[in-house]
């Protein structure tokens, strides 16, 4: 039995990357509420990892008005539905011209399910060649480069790097043993 019965759904925003809908809602009380709930399709982060080293991307963020380091990421929102591993490689490549030899499954996590259905699927690339990158428009401006890993956990440390789905992406990782 569902803890929580949708009663009614209702899409109030929609676009190319996402839409926000209203839920009115029944728990097991029989209370009555809403949820608002943001749906976008999932993604995948990339650790890029070769020689003690981590591949970063740093690209501005509209919402938060400032530029930050991340792990590669991205989704395809043409192909919601695409294998993960193949959006994996294409988002590696796309923007930062790097291809994998290896690509490793580390696992799945929710970005925020408070308020989204989100989640992202976490990549270890290794064995990695050069190539050249092929950005979108939404990425204009987007800079690689690699940095020593600890170089890069002082970062995290430091609060140089904000992006929680990469501090998440790379402890899963490190907890695994991968890293």
């Amino acid at each position: 039995m569902k803890e929580i019965e949708t009663l009614h759904s209702t899409i109030v925003y929609k676009n190319r990357w996402m839409s926000v809908r209203e839920d009115k809602i029944r728990r097991l009380s029989g209370t009555e509420g809403i949820y608002g709930v943001v749906d976008k399709p999932d993604f995948v982060v990339i650790l890029a990892i070769q020689n003690q080293h981590v591949y970063l991307v740093e690209q501005y963020r509209y919402a938060v008005e400032a530029r930050y380091w991340e792990l590669p990421q991205g989704a395809w929102e043409n192909d919601p539905s695409a294998d993960h591993s193949l959006l994996a490689a294409g988002e590696l490549k796309e923007e930062t011209g790097l291809v994998a030899k290896r690509m490793e499954y580390i696992g799945q996590q929710f970005l925020a399910y408070g308020y989204s259905s989100q989640s992202y699927h976490i990549y270890l690339a290794t064995d990695l060649t050069e190539s050249s990158t092929n950005l979108d428009e939404e990425e204009e401006g987007l800079i690689s480069k690699k940095v020593s890993l600890s170089q890069f956990e002082s970062m995290i440390i430091d609060g140089v790097i904000k992006d929680a789905t990469t501090v998440n992406a790379y402890g899963l990782a490190k907890l695994k043993g991968y890293i």
